[in-house]
Formats: structure tokens, sequence, C-alpha cells
């Protein structure tokens, strides 16, 4: 397989870059037996009773930092995960990489110190707790598709209403049209919740270098699906229920942990890149929104729902003018075989 069976055209004004109007105000493509165009707030007609709905409750951190090189340089950081009370691994774009040993000042005047790369990464030193740092000068990261800086509505829109866990550096964009109302209706029509925990790392929003897609690795993040949420999910299927992953981060947090042929507590880094072909063990449906074209999310939901059927869904809401990626729209995919039947 190449990377460019996976392309599609999209005009730049589909993409959302701003939230709706609320929440639940987002437009739902119905990807069954045939395409329906629905709204978000409809979203519990699409459930049954004894569905299982997955959540990630990881929390975005403000990982942007605007810096200054002892040079007097302009650089930005992009904090890829914190690795300890004062050390991160982070991006540092700037237009000469900083060298092993020096420092970047940010905005409060406190000093960063380069002490190494692994890979595309930098090693950095604060000098203070990293957390405290970032809540005081952080900025929400935005993603890069954007094109525009963060604002007083972004520190609350670019994060879901259950997020409590900090770590990513991007959102699981599929439980943003989630609003407390919504997460109380699936409740109330008889769908349980489950919780899992993926740190979305930046290396999300960056390209597949090779042609050849079996050639690539993807990025790692941290994945902790805990015996609660196992438990919950083997109940739901020996009933008969579905398993519904809100988002691409929750597929790919339910497979990692399924990955030794049942699904089993997990505690540590995934590298799994699902691409067609793949046989999914843990995941019968999945709510998520529009992905870049090449992706690795969008080969993860053709393996799911096929390629070409999934293809023509993205060129049914282009020409419907759906709105996509992070701000826009959703989809609720089940695969062409319902796997609860």
């Amino acid at each position: 397989m190449r990377i460019s069976d996976f392309d599609y055209e999209l005009p730049d004004d589909l993409i959302a870059r701003f939230p709706a109007g609320n929440r639940r105000g987002s437009r739902l493509l119905e990807v069954g037996d045939e395409l329906r165009d629905r709204e978000f707030a409809e979203l519990p007609e699409l459930l049954r009773e004894g569905d299982l709905l997955v959540f990630n409750d990881t929390r975005v951190i403000p990982a942007r930092l605007a810096a200054t090189k002892q040079t007097g340089g302009k650089a930005e950081i992009l904090i890829e995960r914190i690795e300890g009370q004062r050390s991160a691994l982070a991006q540092v774009r700037a237009s000469k990489s900083p060298k092993p040993g020096s420092y970047l000042f940010l905005e409060d005047e406190s000093r960063v110190r380069v002490d190494g790369r692994e890979g595309e990464f930098f090693l950095l030193t604060f000098f203070a707790d990293v957390m405290e740092v970032l809540e005081g000068v952080g900025e929400v990261p935005l993603p890069p598709y954007l094109e525009r800086d963060a604002t007083e509505e972004d520190v609350e829109r670019y994060q879901t209403v259950y997020a409590r866990d900090p770590g990513a550096v991007a959102a699981p964009t599929a439980g943003l049209h989630f609003d407390n109302a919504m997460l109380e209706e699936t409740l109330a029509m008889g769908a349980g919740h489950a919780w899992v925990t993926l740190h979305v790392g930046a290396g999300t929003f960056q390209n597949l270098r090779e042609e050849h897609i079996e050639q690539n690795k993807l990025h790692s993040e941290r994945v902790e699906v805990s015996a609660e949420c196992c438990d919950a999910v083997r109940k739901t299927r020996d009933k008969g229920g579905r398993v519904i992953a809100v988002g691409t981060t929750s597929v790919r947090a339910l497979e990692t942990a399924s990955r030794r042929g049942e699904l089993l507590p997990f505690n540590g880094e995934t590298e799994l890149f699902i691409l067609p072909g793949y046989e999914f063990r843990s995941v019968d449906a999945m709510i998520t929104n529009f992905h870049l074209p090449q992706s690795s999310l969008l080969m993860l939901v053709s393996a799911f729902a096929g390629r070409e059927r999934m293809l023509a869904a993205y060129e049914h809401a282009v020409q419907e003018k759906y709105r996509f990626f992070s701000y826009g729209d959703s989809m609720f995919v089940t695969p062409e075989i319902d796997r609860a039947v």
C-alpha cells in the first residue's frame, strides 16, 4: 500500500479553524450500510441499550512556549511529553537548532537548558517544576493547520469536558462534541461509559515520510487501560452490546491492550500502526472526526470500515460541505459486518 492510496481533495474553506457555537452543534455523518447526514445531537438515536462508550480522559497541557535563544534568535518549544518534575522531551523550532548545553529563555525570564537530542526531539531541563512553568507561560498547542494563535475560547474548547489526566499535547478531538448533558443522555438511554488514557503526542500531526506505508513507523504514545475498563468491555460483549470507541485514540488504546489476543490491563508505550488488513479485537464501532489526507488516522478508520467505503464517505462530506479536522464535524462509523450481531 502507498500513502497516495489514502488521499482526497479538500477545499481550504472546509477546514474548521474555530469551534462550533456549542459542543454538540456539529454535524454527524453516519457511515453504515449507507451514508446518512445527521446532527451530533442525534447520537443517542444511534446507540443501543447495553452499548459501551469508551472515552479517552487525557487532558491537554499548555505545551507551547515562546522562547529566545542565547544568540537572541526566536524559538518555539512544543512539549512532547513531561519526563520528570523538571525535564521534558520537546520539539524546538528555530532558524538554527539549539546546541547541547545552550539555554533558552522563556517569557517569564526563566531558563531551559538543552541537554541533547533524541531523534527529532530535544531533551530539556527546566529550573522549576515543568507543569508550573507551563501553567504560567504556556499556551494551548493548537494544530498547525489551524494557522492561528490560541485564544481564551480555545482554553476551554480544545479540551473535553471529561479531561482529567494531564499529559496530551493534542486533544482527542472526537470527544470535543460531548457536553455534560450528552454524557447524561447516553447514560439515561442505557449505554455505559468506560475510560482509557492515551496522551496524544505532537507526532500525531507529522506526515508519513515513506511512500510505502509499511516502511513508516509511528510516534510512541503513553497508554493506560485499567482492569475496570477491561471488565466493562468484557461484560458488554458477553451481553451482546457493542464497544464504541470515542476517537481513534480510544481505538489505539483498546487495540494495544488487546495485542496478546484478549483485552488485558495495560500501562506503557504504544507504537501500534493500524492499517487495512488489521483484525480488530475490542472495537465494534467508533465516533471520529474527519482526518487529514494521507494520515495514519485515515488509514486506521479505513482499516475499520474499508478504504473505498471510507473515501466515498469523505467525498460525500466534501460535497455536503462538512467541516473538517479537530474543530470540525464528526462521523459514527460501523464496519461492513456488524461485529455485535
